[in-house]
């Protein structure tokens, strides 16, 4: 009974977009014009034409995830809601955020057939800055069955991403994943996702993936991301 009265929309409120009221944190209206259906690369998730299913440079190059998803482009109103999630401890967007990725096209089966779902791990020192890691947050409230968030460690704090281009960004997360001790036998030939906020260049959720196969050979690995950024946009770590 407590969790159905605490789910997203339980309670009538103010949408956090368009402000009106009563209706959902997010509404269905603002989800709808503002996270449209878009044809993305099934492996980068960025945007291609209708009926491709990778772009050029996945096909040349095939990333580490077979799949991955996102629920809209990194920009207003995502961008900054996202920053309250992050950098403004308004924790209670999280629910509301993970019901607008689970509606993002394939997603919920993503979801229903993976075994493991792992957020990303913050570096030590900003988790202890921030007090809580929002992919964490995301992960619970769309998986809390099968969420480990102690399985994907962060073993480097890398410098931040801002400025860098995609050859910097690929260099400066080398290294920094590692698999808890231990973990390995339950992460084998099994099905995990990936959690995270925004996705920029996809650098950090490739190395993450890579560090998974290395270390436990998943049959299956797959990325789900708030927001993606579609151009050079700098994102705030």
């Amino acid at each position: 009974m407590l969790a159905r009265l605490l789910s997203p929309g339980a309670w009538p409120s103010r949408c956090a977009i368009c402000q009106r009221w009563p209706a959902q944190t997010i509404c269905p209206a603002c989800a709808a014009r503002f996270a449209p259906s878009q044809a993305r690369c099934e492996t980068c998730a960025l945007p291609v034409a209708p009926g491709v299913a990778r772009c050029g440079a996945c096909l040349a190059a095939p990333p580490p995830l077979e799949r991955c998803l996102v629920a809209a482009a990194y920009q207003w109103p995502w961008s900054g809601l996202i920053a309250r999630l992050k950098f403004q401890q308004d924790v209670g967007l999280a629910g509301p955020l993970a019901a607008l990725l689970r509606q993002a096209p394939g997603v919920a089966e993503a979801l229903a057939q993976a075994d493991w779902v792992l957020p990303m791990p913050l570096a030590r020192q900003r988790l202890a800055e921030r007090g809580y890691n929002p992919a964490l947050l995301l992960a619970r409230a769309l998986a809390p069955e099968r969420c480990q968030g102690a399985w994907l460690l962060r073993v480097r704090d890398t410098p931040p991403q801002r400025g860098l281009s995609r050859a910097e960004r690929l260099r400066n997360v080398r290294g920094a994943f590692a698999l808890a001790p231990g973990r390995a036998g339950a992460l084998q030939g099994r099905r995990v996702v990936l959690i995270d906020d925004v996705m920029t260049t996809g650098a950090t959720l490739n190395e993450a993936a890579c560090t998974l196969r290395e270390a436990a050979a998943p049959a299956h690995v797959t990325a789900l991301a708030l927001a993606r950024t579609e151009a050079r946009t700098e994102v705030p770590d």
